[in-house]
């Protein structure tokens, strides 16, 4: 299946190649691509502002929400990741209202495999 809907892909294909430039950039599941780019996180959010700053201390490096009483951890999503906070939040005695975890769509595994790094030529020269 050739195709440049990325969420039939997702949907259909067991085995996934991502092409730039008429190379294969990476190749694989639809998982495996989507583990290879940064960006994914497990949200937990909190009703009770006391549980929500307790689990803010216990979970050093998450970025706050405050005015959501949320917290964002950087993951990859896996089991043994999502366990590693579970863990903590109970060894704190932290329980969270809602937790989700979120993991980048074939379109970000795309776009950063086929993104360009190097300025045009044009936008060189007005830079000067």
């Amino acid at each position: 299946l050739t195709t440049q809907y990325l969420e039939e892909a997702d949907q259909l294909a067991d085995r996934i190649a991502v092409l730039n430039n008429g190379k294969i950039a990476a190749e694989g599941t639809a998982e495996e691509l989507k583990r290879m780019i940064p960006g994914g996180h497990i949200r937990l959010r909190f009703t009770d502002p006391d549980a929500y700053r307790t689990a803010a201390t216990a979970l050093t490096g998450a970025a706050r929400d405050d005015e959501a009483l949320a917290l964002q951890l950087p993951s990859d999503g896996s089991q043994r990741d999502l366990r590693t906070i579970l863990d903590r939040l109970d060894a704190s005695g932290i329980e969270a209202d809602e937790l989700t975890v979120h993991t980048p769509d074939l379109d970000d595994v795309f776009f950063a495999l086929t993104a360009t790094t190097t300025v045009p030529a044009q936008q060189k020269e007005s830079a000067r």
